[in-house]
């Protein structure tokens, strides 16, 4: 069986990032970026098994360009991220 083949038999459920009143009908940069932060605070406070954190990942992995997502990781480990994300 061909690769085409193979993937016409399996099938994917794609999902799209969820209305969030607090960015209508605007560029969903700040969407991207409030979501990063509120998903390294919630981690911060809460820790990585806190199943509701997910939701704020799945979303910034969506909206985010990886580039800008790594050079965010990047900044993290330096210590120089623009963004308090110890507090609540």
């Amino acid at each position: 069986m061909s690769d085409q083949a193979a993937n016409k038999d399996q099938s994917t459920a794609l999902h799209t990032v969820g209305f969030d009143a607090r960015f209508p009908q605007q560029n969903q940069t700040k969407h991207c970026w409030q979501s990063y932060v509120d998903y390294h605070k919630c981690i911060n406070l809460k820790g990585e098994d806190f199943a509701p954190c997910k939701t704020f990942w799945k979303t910034y992995s969506a909206l985010c360009p990886v580039d800008w997502i790594e050079a965010w990781d990047d900044q993290r480990e330096k210590g120089i991220f623009p963004a308090d994300l110890n507090s609540e």
